[in-house]
Order: structure tokens, then C-alpha cells, then sequence
């Protein structure tokens, strides 16, 4: 909404007095810092309200897994889901002032985000009014999330009209693509479920997910600004692709919506992300990743994310095979609270992770 400030002082010759003053809306810094702070401001404001309107509609809270650690079933009872929503409306509300609205790069990405969160809304809906840890049914959530995910990767391809938007770029090399064709359609689809289930499965802990998110938005902020600009892009010898740079608003969007929700969501929550905010997040990760042509990267900024999802797998796979377990319980950090690791021990210790993490991904910008 803000970008068309801009307009109207080009469109009405009265206004050109204020054109001095409000070309700083032209700027993408400056339009992403006003996205984190209104972001961050929406859900400070309207969260007491959300967290308020959902404890009374939910009644008994989130359903507490009865196979997970029984410290939970005390300490997390009765607590309020579906937190994601707090965190969708600030990002929706802070994209839309201060993005560009002709930007399809940002409508993409925002239509992949809210049809994961509508998904992720749904289970957290079944999972309340069952009171019951099971929710949409696994296979069928994992169709339309492909689903949606196809939709946007065959858009993002034609949007790139260019030789590397099939391709898979390696980091730390300046010309090593890996030509896909039309394949990358379904590769690219595969990247963003798999991102979206992965930060699901690591949203376990009071502020456990969030930080993680927010670190990885805003490394990929960073890098969705520096792949859309011509200069920049040219220097690190990294893939061109015009119009992504409108995407670090929309991360700025996160970063200010997450440190909202992390207000509410730190230890001891008072209201948990839900699979309404972790899968829409997720999503959103792995198709800003599949824009700016950094998919690999995201594997290492958001390691953690992989980490939690590789130690599912690794477990599910090892009991059907062997009978035995390889950690005491997965995700992971279930594992380590079954070692006597307290929670905020494993929760900071995961930040951490996480910040270096981004920095090593985040190297592979002027390694190459």
C-alpha cells in the first residue's frame, strides 16, 4: 500500500512537493525495515486478543501426545494452539503495506505460505474439537500440500523464462548448475513440502521453531535481496533473478511477526505455533529458497529443520527394520529431554545451532 505513494506523486503533479520525502518508499531496505516493525507491532497489539478469543473457543487447549514425554501432559496442558494465526496476520498485513503489490515473486510466495497455513489450520481443527493428537489424515494432507506446491514451482519457472530456473545451482561453485528441465518442477515441489513438514516437526518446544524461522527468514531476506539486484548478484557470481529482492519485505514480515509471537510463545508459552504456523512456514522457506535458486543453502541455514526431520525418518525406518531405536525418542529434541537436557537448555542450545548454521550458509554467498 505504501509503494503507491510513490505513484500518486507521479500521477497528481500537486503532490510533487512530497516526491522528495517519500522516495524512501522506493527503497527495499527501508520498506523492509517498516515490514519488521509492523509486524512485530500487529502482533504485540491484537495477540492478547487472538490468544484470548482462542483459549476460550478451545477449551481444553491442544491435545497433549500421550507417547510423548510425560512431563508435557502437566506442564503444557490446557495451553491454547493455532498461534500460527497471529503470526499469518501480521505477516499478511505488514506484506501487504509495505511490498510491492505488482510483484508476482511476493503473491506466489504469500499464496504458498496461507495454503500451507490453511492446511496446517485444518489439522489443528481436528486435532482440537477431537481432542485427540490425531488430525488430517497424513496422506491426503501431503496431497494438497504437493499440490499447492506444484501450482507455485510451475509458476516460479515460468516467471524465470531463463535457462537456470530448471537448473539446481551448487554452492561454493560459480557456474555449477545441475539441468533439471521441467523435472525441477517436481524437485522444487519436493523442496517445499519437505520444508514445511520439517520446521512441523521441529515445533516441539516453548520457542523452539520461531527463532529458528526467524534466523533463517532473515539470512534469506539477505539473499532474495542481493539475488534481485543486478550489481550485487554480478559480484558474488550468483544467480540474477530480477524481482526476488521484493521478497526480503516479505521476510522482514516474518522477522517482525515471529518476535511478536515469540513474546507470547517463550517459555512457558502461552500459546503454541501450531501446525497452522509451522507448515505455513515451512512452505514459505522452501519457496523463497526455490525463487532465489538457493535450495541447497536451505538445507544448510535451516540444518536444524533437516536434523528433526532426519531423525524421524532414521528412527521410524530403524524400528521397522530392526525392532530397535536409535534415540530414546524423536524429533530429537525429545531425545535429548529424555537425557535430562531442560528445556530451555535445549531450546537456546538449538539457537545457537541455528545462528551458526546461517552463518556458514550465508558464506556460501562469497565462497565460490
Amino acid at each position: 500500500m505504501f509503494y503507491w505513494l510513490i505513484e500518486l506523486t507521479n500521477t497528481f503533479p500537486s503532490l510533487s512537493i512530497f516526491r522528495g520525502l517519500l522516495n524512501v518508499f522506493r527503497y527495499i531496505t527501508f520498506r523492509t525495515g517498516g515490514a519488521v516493525v509492523t509486524g512485530a507491532l500487529f502482533v504485540f497489539l491484537f495477540g492478547p486478543w487472538i490468544i484470548d478469543h482462542l483459549r476460550l473457543r478451545q477449551g481444553k487447549g491442544q491435545p497433549i501426545r500421550t507417547d510423548g514425554p510425560q512431563s508435557h501432559i502437566i506442564s503444557k496442558k490446557g495451553t491454547p494452539t493455532m498461534g500460527g494465526l497471529m503470526i499469518l496476520s501480521g505477516l499478511v498485513v505488514s506484506t501487504v503495506l509495505w511490498a510491492n503489490p505488482l510483484n508476482p515473486y511476493v503473491w506466489i510466495v504469500l499464496a504458498v505460505t496461507l495454503g500451507f497455513g490453511f492446511v496446517g489450520f485444518y489439522d489443528d481443527y481436528l486435532k482440537v474439537t477431537k481432542q485427540s493428537h490425531s488430525g488430517f489424515a497424513g496422506r491426503a494432507r501431503l496431497l494438497i500440500e504437493a499440490a499447492i506446491a506444484l501450482v507455485a514451482c510451475y509458476a516460479l519457472v515460468r516467471l524465470g523464462r531463463d535457462p537456470s530456473s530448471t537448473g539446481l545451482a551448487i554452492p561454493f561453485f560459480k557456474d555449477l548448475v545441475i539441468k533439471f528441465g521441467w523435472l525441477y518442477v517436481l524437485f522444487g515441489a519436493f523442496v517445499i513440502v519437505g520444508a514445511g513438514n520439517a520446521v512441523n516437526l521441529t515445533d516441539g518446544l516453548d520457542g523452539l521453531a520461531i527463532v529458528p524461522v526467524m534466523i533463517a527468514s532473515a539470512s534469506f531476506g539477505l539473499i532474495a535481496y542481493l539475488a534481485g539486484n543486478a550489481v550485487f548478484s554480478d559480484y558474488l557470481q550468483i544467480h540474477y533473478v530480477a524481482g526476488t529482492g521484493e521478497l526480503a519485505v516479505l521476510c522482514g514480515a516474518v522477522l517482525g511477526a515471529g518476535l511478536g509471537f515469540l513474546w507470547f510463545n517463550a517459555p512457558p508459552a502461552s500459546i503454541f505455533m501450531g501446525d497452522t504456523g509451522s507448515l505455513a512456514l515451512g512452505g514459505m522457506l522452501g519457496s523463497i529458497a526455490i525463487a532465489v535458486k538457493h535450495e541447497i543453502v536451505l538445507a544448510v541455514i535451516g540444518g536444524l529443520f533437516v536434523l528433526e526431520a532426519v531423525s524421524v525418518i532414521v528412527q521410524v525406518a530403524s524400528f521397522k527394520l530392526t525392532g530397535k531405536r536409535i534415540f530414546r525418542m524423536a524429533p530429537i529434541h525429545h531425545h535429548f529431554e529424555q537425557l535430562g537436557w531442560t528445556e530451555p537448555q535445549i531450546v537456546i542450545r538449538f539457537w545457537i545451532i541455528s545462528v551458526m548454521l546461517a552463518l556458514v550458509g550465508l558464506s556460501t554467498l562469497k565462497l565460490r
